[in-house]
């Protein structure tokens, strides 16, 4: 039934009744199912625009919200806001009209419903919600904004607490100021209520049942995190720390990017808080808490996150500049990453380091618009009312807790500095700091407030401010740990991770191996699988009976296992990881005759046993930046975890390349954090293009130093099966690089046996097969290009040839490696080759490496693809020249010594 034309005038209406019954109010809907006949008369008339009016406050009332503190800008002009725009006169305002879903009345007044609607939509609080699709939640946050009416309930207790929290803010802010000048902090001044607002988060999220709340944040206002809410003191931030002498391994950061973790005492007990390290990626640390929370929920089977809680701190600028937090948001809900919905606060100073034009800085209405993409209420807040931000710190985590779901805080506050405290802001933003400078700080304004109110004189105000400062004066903490059974219960004695790289990694028996392959080959139901798939199963069967040869696809499912029966956990993510980009891995197996939602996939190794590990993997979303990010802060909160993320081909690393760069090879040296963390990245050039081919081999080895990482490059299924298993079973936590390959998983000459599994270890040198001791070149390489090389020796008949393959290029095999080239005296030829370009790979980052190792009076000389801007050629008879050119330069050509 459509509308009467007069009905279709605003934009809130979409011309059906269905429509605004799931995305607008109901009592309207419920007037427009009407016959037209029925709604022309002038009360109906009436009628209908006031219910159209409660619902143009709902979605646009915030756009009238008093959220800024300068007050620098009048308003927008929003007609829809008007009564008069719904043919409304004053002679209205008098008039009672039926309120329908406005709560707190059924029938008043016109005026009385305005005055309802500005309170609870206009004042210190804005909210935004109708866009979201579902009703319940949308009636639920309607009940909360309307009943509250801009009446906040506070107590005369809770304002003392709420001014306590500002005056330690701001007095800290003080006192950095004059005891350590020009140094940066990145103040928090202008947006002093961000430490009562966490404050409360806290309180509230434990009133709930949360025993744990991990934080991530960039560098605005971390300082005053740090000493007001963690519990620092002042002393421990600025002082020196004693690890940090020029001897030690320590590198160390700048303060404000420094992470801690302790308890904090509440009504409802303690709460565990945890401040993830950050560097100036300032969103990056999204998806890394995102992760460390997921990791501590398994650990206590918290599968809807009552107990562990994500809160997330963004800029203004930072959150609408920067594609992760997208990708964060887009992975939130999904089954592989949620965690029960991430408590989001924005720290809206309003200018983006020295830019405050909109234009200049989102294409979006607000910074916080991002969020509709999930569907996330935004509550915008005045930061100078405490109370409006207590207020909307119990709506969003009551709202968190009832539905599971991201909520988001836009802290509207300003920034007294500039950029940092040696920046002139009035240089580029003159009109903007003319403001600031005159406008009373947020704790001026309330101590006044509740001195007018006569909560307290304004003698106690100032003894707040004397006794923060004495204590800082003093070196002692603002606020003190909580007793607390978390570090006996759930905390991780890292300690125990900093043991011997060369410790030998436990074996597995023959038999316990054949146990696992039997489970692991095993359908406890009726299953139809593809034909394809039923194939890889046969011959798993018959790899585990000794009739074939170990592939690769096997021998990984079979380290998985041996991890998994021994209580150990697995989890593995990435682009069609569960299957295998390469149709290899077949870790889940799906029913061609079932939906997947109508159990229609078994996986093999959530069956070998009642008490084993649990085993996780996941084809994440088509993210590397935040999936990675995710993983490597799930892989820093559980070291008895494999955490594996593939890469759909190798390079798509590049996507993720500031997770690497800034956590995963420099987090232990910068901030001592410990993580297991494996990345497998497709590697191999086979006439495929530049896309594809390379992982980017000579990037990771770029970083190598201080034995941070390995980076190693496997050729056979046994190699990946022991440095799999070596990733846990050794005491020892550094990330893992595995270059894996692509053709090799089905090179017939690229297997193992069952012995080499059960009998064997991860050999970081493989010496060459044939054993030419009398060999008079001796060529060494890393990768696929092993066997080309192999059938092209064989194929011209050099017997005076050895082929050495170096499987782990860091930590350099030094010993292993020297001892091989030991047994080759006669070999006055050292030749490296490798299938990247020669500026790219393995060559320049190894070549002092290799030469340390060499004897006396030799060096080794390069055979390879000549240096090139692209990794590899786009066209199959150039791939095929060079590879030929790669394996005669190997094999044949004379070097000078």
């Amino acid at each position: 039934m459509s509308a009467p034309d007069w009905l279709s005038t605003s934009p809130l209406y979409s011309g059906n009744a269905a429509y605004l019954e799931q995305f607008g109010d109901a009592a309207l809907a419920a007037w427009l199912g009407r016959p037209v006949s029925a709604a022309t008369d002038e009360s109906d008339a009436a009628q209908v625009a006031v219910l159209r009016l409660i619902n143009a406050y709902r979605y646009l009332g915030v756009r009238q919200a008093a959220l800024d503190p300068l007050r620098r800008f009048e308003p927008p002009s929003t007609p829809e806001l008007d009564p008069a725009h719904y043919g409304l006169t004053d002679a209205d305002l008098t008039r009672e009209f039926d309120t329908g879903s406005l709560f707190g009345v059924e029938r008043t007044t016109l005026d009385d419903i305005l005055q309802r609607l500005r309170s609870a939509y206009c004042g210190h609080v804005g909210v935004e919600y109708m866009h979201i699709t579902e009703v319940t939640r949308k009636r639920w946050l309607q009940e909360r904004i309307e009943s509250a009416q801009g009446r906040f309930g506070v107590t005369a207790a809770q304002k003392k607490r709420l001014l306590k929290r500002l005056t330690d803010a701001e007095t800290l802010e003080k006192f950095l100021h004059t005891r350590h000048v020009g140094q940066k902090r990145f103040s928090l001044e202008g947006g002093e209520s961000l430490i009562p607002l966490l404050d409360h988060v806290i309180a509230r999220c434990a009133r709930h049942g949360a025993k744990e709340i991990v934080m991530g944040m960039a560098h605005r206002g971390r300082i005053n995190v740090l000493v007001n809410i963690m519990g620092r003191t002042v002393d421990s931030l600025y002082d020196e720390p004693q690890d940090g002498h020029p001897e030690t391994p320590l590198s160390g950061d700048v303060k404000y990017h420094q992470g801690f973790s302790t308890d904090m005492g509440t009504d409802y007990g303690p709460v565990h808080l945890a401040l993830a390290f950050n560097p100036s990626h300032l969103e990056i640390v999204h998806p890394v808490v995102r992760g460390s929370v997921r990791a501590r929920q398994d650990r206590r089977g918290d599968v809807l996150g009552y107990e562990v809680v994500p809160v997330i701190l963004h800029g203004d600028a930072a959150l609408s500049g920067q594609g992760v937090v997208m990708e964060s948001l887009n992975m939130s809900q999904t089954r592989g990453f949620r965690n029960g919905g991430a408590i989001h606060v924005v720290i809206n100073n309003q200018i983006g380091f020295t830019t405050s034009d909109p234009r200049d800085v989102r294409s979006t209405l607000y910074c916080t618009d991002v969020a509709k993409m999930v569907e996330a209420p935004v509550l915008h807040v005045n930061g100078d009312d405490p109370e409006a931000v207590a207020f909307a710190v119990q709506t969003a985590v009551d709202y968190r807790y009832t539905f599971h779901k991201n909520v988001f805080i836009d802290l509207v506050c300003y920034r007294r500095h500039g950029h940092n405290e040696q920046d002139e802001p009035l240089a580029t933003q003159p009109l903007m700091y003319r403001r600031v400078q005159a406008h009373p700080s947020t704790r001026t304004l309330y101590a006044q407030r509740l001195v007018d109110e006569g909560v307290l004189t304004q003698a106690e105000a100032d003894d707040l401010v004397d006794v923060c400062r004495e204590r800082l004066e003093h070196g002692r903490p603002l606020s003190a740990p909580a007793l607390s059974d978390f570090k006996e219960t759930f905390a991780t004695d890292w300690s125990r991770f900093r043991g011997d790289a060369g410790a030998a990694t436990p074996g597995i028996s023959a038999t316990r191996l054949d146990f696992l392959g039997e489970r692991i080959t095993t359908l406890e139901h009726e299953i139809e699988l593809h034909p394809r798939v039923q194939k890889v199963l046969d011959d798993r069967r018959r790899m585990r009976a000794g009739e074939l040869a170990v592939d690769w696809g096997y021998a990984e499912n079979l380290a998985y296992a041996s991890l998994l029966d021994v209580g150990y956990n697995v989890r593995v993510s990435g682009q069609d990881s569960a299957r295998g980009t390469f149709f290899h891995r077949h870790a889940v197996w799906h029913d061609q005759k079932r939906e997947r939602r109508q159990s229609g996939v078994y996986v093999p190794l959530e069956h070998i046993h009642a008490r084993q590990g649990n085993f996780t993997i996941i084809d994440s979303l088509l993210s590397e930046e935040a999936v990675l990010a995710f993983e490597y802060g799930y892989s820093t909160a559980d070291p008895d975890t494999l955490v594996v993320w593939e890469a759909q081909f190798g390079d798509f690393a590049n996507g993720a390349q500031v997770v690497i760069d800034q956590f995963i090879t420099s987090g232990e040296a910068k901030w001592g954090r410990l993580c297991g963390l494996t990345l497998m990245l497709p590697h191999g050039f086979e006439g495929q293009g530049p896309e594809h081919s390379s992982a980017r081999l000579e990037r990771f080895l770029q970083l190598c130093a201080q034995e941070n990482i390995q980076v190693c490059v496997p050729t056979l299924p046994a190699q990946m099966f022991h440095l799999l298993r070596r990733q846990l079973l050794r005491p020892l936590r550094k990330p893992l690089v595995v270059l894996s390959p692509k053709s090799l998983l089905r090179h017939p000459a690229s297997t193992s046996s069952l012995a080499d599994l059960s009998d064997g270890a991860f050999l970081p040198v493989i010496d060459d097969p044939r054993q030419p001791r009398e060999a008079r070149r001796v060529v060494v390489c890393s990768g696929r290009v092993w066997f080309d090389l192999e059938a092209a020796r064989a194929a011209r008949g050099l017997d005076d040839v050895a082929l050495v393959r170096i499987e782990q290029l860091y930590p350099f095999p030094d010993a292993e490696f020297g001892a091989v080239l030991d047994v080759y005296p006669l070999a006055g030829t050292l030749v490296w080759a490798q299938e990247e370009p020669m500026n790219q790979g393995a060559w320049y980052q190894t070549l002092h490496h290799l030469n340390r190792c060499a004897p006396a009076g030799r060096r080794f000389h390069y055979a390879g693809r000549p240096a090139a801007a692209a990794p590899a050629s786009g066209y199959i008879s150039r791939h095929r020249a060079e590879l030929e050119a790669l394996l005669r330069d190997a094999l044949e050509t004379s070097y000078e010594v």
